[in-house]
């Protein structure tokens, strides 16, 4: 083997795992959506990480509908448990036939919907494709439970994974998707593209030579689409309104008979929470029953959400070990409105769920995690809200500046974000319609000269 082909050897190259007939596409498909399609089937096994109010589930049915006429197998559907009904719902509307099962048993529907947990129950040689709905979630899962998944899914021919925008710093998450894809392990990915960043070896950052190529790789596998406009297509619609933050602090007694003492550390800002749990319920059950409309109640622990029952009228708490029916029936109450008042945990109803008709949202508190509070926000401020979205957050003195450590994260995430998506439009544009990337040709007009020595 030469030099030259051992450099090419090296190369990425996706394998086209999909087939190119026209594919059925429902009437009422945007643009965009189509395109997605007809890209994902092309290659057989893509992730579609379109944002909140984009169509994902309208494109995964659309995607798994195809895949099962082209292979005359069926195509299994794996969503969040709280998800599943909506999903079927959601085909129906768009007349594609899928059944939620937990197990596997005849049904006439050859699109098959079940929850990540139930998944130990299935066969994946009875099926030709499989769809990951919410697929962030297996970053959230134990190391057992991504691996099966993934080890499930390796035989498995056609495969697609959908989630909202991955969070542009979380490199991991990227890689789990890539994994799962059978495109490139984590571990290929990190040694690959990423360094080590000082001594924490948790941490990694793009190599500087690398960033163009990573982005570049990124966009052959999947699509990354924040925006309608991000890649050119019409954006009538998908503006999304204002979005109106209000902090609502409760005052504590002072621990040294002089001044509160503001909480340093996560554990201190955990047993603040735990402390003021009776201040913050009554207060945030106060803004609940002054709305006579749809309210989206978030807490983090189980006395809030008992308390917080107790207190807001009409309302429901949705908790984590009640049984599934019940839980599905709650949210889908809520869905059609014969629910106004929602409570429940977003580690419990925080992804998936299209809830435009809500404006208003009140959190009892807020937990560490980032990604756990974007995606409680985004199951009413998505594309197709019609209101400005009322945020209410409801703390302690003793937690510190909780609003502002917010507003700091969203701005970070609003502004790597903007930045993948510019950095990746002219690859996705590429791989979507054949278009290439515009390129400056080098034009060496200065000769090369030696050193004497």
């Amino acid at each position: 083997m030469d030099y030259q082909a051992f450099i090419d050897n090296k190369s990425f190259v996706h394998i086209d795992a999909g087939f190119d007939d026209e594919p059925y596409l429902p009437d009422s498909i945007f643009d965009f959506q189509a395109d997605c399609v007809r890209w994902a089937l092309r290659r057989g096994r893509a992730a579609l990480f379109l944002d909140t109010g984009l169509g994902k589930t309208l494109v995964q049915l659309t995607w798994a509908y195809n895949v099962m006429e082209y292979t005359d197998k069926p195509v299994l559907v794996v969503a969040p448990l709280c998800v599943a009904q909506q999903t079927i719902r959601e085909g129906k509307k768009f007349g594609i036939d899928a059944e939620y099962i937990r197990e596997p048993k005849f049904t006439n529907a050859r699109i098959h919907v079940t929850n990540y947990e139930m998944l130990k129950n299935f066969d994946p040689s009875k099926y030709s494709g499989i769809v990951l709905d919410e697929s962030s979630i297996l970053k959230g899962m134990t190391g057992s439970m991504r691996k099966q998944i993934t080890e499930f899914s390796s035989t498995i021919p056609y495969r697609l994974s959908c989630t909202a925008t991955p969070s542009p710093n979380d490199f991991m998450e990227l890689g789990t998707q890539s994994e799962f894809l059978g495109v490139m392990s984590q571990v290929e990915m990190l040694a690959m593209f990423f360094i080590h960043d000082g001594s924490d070896t948790s941490k990694w950052r793009l190599k500087g030579h690398g960033k163009s190529r990573f982005w570049e790789w990124l966009s052959t596998w999947s699509i990354v689409l924040r925006h309608p406009s991000d890649l050119g297509y019409d954006a009538e619609g998908y503006d999304l309104p204002p979005i109106e933050y209000q902090e609502h602090i409760v005052e504590t007694e002072a621990t040294d008979d002089l001044f509160v003492s503001v909480a340093t550390g996560l554990q201190e800002r955990n047993q603040a929470r735990r402390e003021t749990v009776d201040q913050r319920v009554a207060k945030a059950a106060e803004i609940a029953n002054s709305f006579n409309e749809p309210v989206l109640v978030w807490c983090n622990l189980n006395d809030e959400g008992d308390k917080l029952e107790s207190l807001i009228d009409g309302s429901v708490n949705v908790f984590g070990s009640m049984k599934p029916e019940q839980k599905e029936k709650h949210l889908i109450d809520f869905t059609d409105t014969n629910l106004i008042k929602l409570i429940s945990k977003p580690k419990i109803a925080g992804y998936g769920m299209n809830w435009q008709h809500c404006s208003k949202v009140v959190f009892v508190g807020l937990s560490d995690s980032w990604e756990s509070y974007y995606q409680a926000i985004r199951r009413c401020w998505r594309f197709g809200q019609t209101k400005p979205v009322q945020v209410h957050i409801v703390s302690s003195d003793r937690e510190g500046a909780v609003l502002d450590n917010i507003k700091r994260k969203e701005w970070q995430n609003k502004e790597m974000g903007e930045q993948m998506a510019r950095l990746m439009r002219d690859f996705t544009v590429s791989e979507i319609k054949g278009i290439q990337p515009e390129k400056t040709d080098y034009l060496p007009n200065q000769p090369i000269q030696l050193p004497n020595f």
